[in-house]
């Protein structure tokens, strides 16, 4: 991969690094069910007046936005506001992985080797470090946010198999498909919101706008669309269909990090040492768990050995396609599977 390529790799995990704290600010001002929704209708209105469906079935796209959009970010962003720190959750949004690695064996029938296996309990393992940690902070009221970011990386791995069965039936087309899949969040976000939080918390929430926070959570709820969603999304997707994705994938490990440090610098947040290294602990264990080894073939390329995927990208649908293959296990929040080229190349391969 040439230097250009890949600082527009870095660029994407500081994009989506960035997220965490741009979502922070956005919930200042706004309740959180009520900023999803809104975060998607903005999405939604001008893909559906602009961009074709895809040919998938629109159940596989249901099944994607409810699980991506609407479990992973109700989720996390009720986690957020009710004290989750920023830089943590990035961290513990990584669960999506091993839960998208068990999902697709109980659900897709995929296999679970041993590197993954053991990658899957490193991961676990760290997460629980956290949250034993958490529990002994505040009475334990600090337990509370962590098991709500815990839903959310389960509710992307949902939305991970709807992706997978979106792009088995209609590869090829990763960004419109997640275009797309904006689209269902925003009327059961919007009830969700209503019953919950209440119109008057509603109304309340576009008062003061034009105060130094409101200008600030409109900025965070702009950069969290247009930066790491549409920009994010689209060069993250370019980068896939250009590399194989164990050439790419290992940056997306950069997210937390970016995270991390952003929420440090930007919101005076501190990760303590002991988070930091069960931290530390779930990022080896998604390596791990996410990655696959194959015997070499001959060829001019070989095939994708690696998927890497459950990085916090907190507010980012995957852009790239999934692998058709039932042999491989799709555990993406990221990076995904197997970009379609990288399929077309390993199927000449074993011809």
């Amino acid at each position: 991969m040439p230097i250009r390529d890949r600082l527009l790799a870095v660029l994407v995990a500081v994009c989506w690094g960035l997220n965490f704290p741009a979502i922070h600010v956005s919930l200042e001002q706004f309740p959180p069910f009520f900023l999803v929704a809104l975060r998607f209708t903005l999405i939604a209105v001008p893909t559906v007046l602009l961009v074709s469906r895809p040919a998938a079935p629109w159940r596989w796209i249901t099944l994607y936005g409810l699980g991506f959009g609407v479990l992973q970010f109700a989720f996390l962003y009720l986690a957020m506001s009710s004290g989750m720190p920023t830089g943590l959750a990035s961290l513990v949004l990584q669960s999506s992985a091993p839960f998208t690695v068990l999902l697709a064996g109980a659900f897709l029938r995929e296999r679970l080797t041993a590197r993954q296996g053991a990658g899957i309990l490193l991961a676990v393992a760290g997460l629980a470090g956290i949250a034993v940690h958490r529990a002994s902070l505040d009475g334990g009221a600090a337990l509370l946010p962590v098991l709500l970011t815990l839903c959310g990386g389960l509710g992307w791995a949902v939305g991970n198999l709807g992706n997978r069965l979106a792009m088995q039936a209609d590869p090829g087309e990763p960004f419109r498909l997640m275009l797309w899949m904006s689209v269902v969040p925003p009327l059961p976000l919007l009830v969700l919101s209503l019953t919950i939080e209440g119109p008057a918390r509603i109304a309340e929430s576009f008062r003061g706008l034009d105060s130094a926070q409101g200008l600030l959570a409109v900025a965070g709820l702009a950069f969290t669309v247009v930066v790491a969603t549409l920009i994010g999304s689209g060069l993250w997707s370019a980068l896939m269909g250009r590399y194989p994705s164990s050439t790419v994938a290992p940056f997306s490990m950069l997210v937390p990090v970016v995270g991390i440090g952003a929420s440090w610098l930007l919101l005076r947040e501190r990760t303590s040492p002991t988070e930091l290294a069960w931290g530390a602990l779930v990022i080896v264990g998604v390596l791990l768990g996410s990655t696959r080894r194959r015997t070499p073939t001959a060829g001019p390329r070989q095939p994708d050995a690696a998927t890497t995927s459950a990085v916090a990208m907190a507010a980012t649908p995957s852009p790239r396609p999934v692998s058709p293959s039932p042999s491989v296990v799709v555990a993406e929040t990221l990076t995904g599977a197997p970009t379609a080229a990288d399929s077309t190349d390993s199927a000449s391969d074993r011809r």
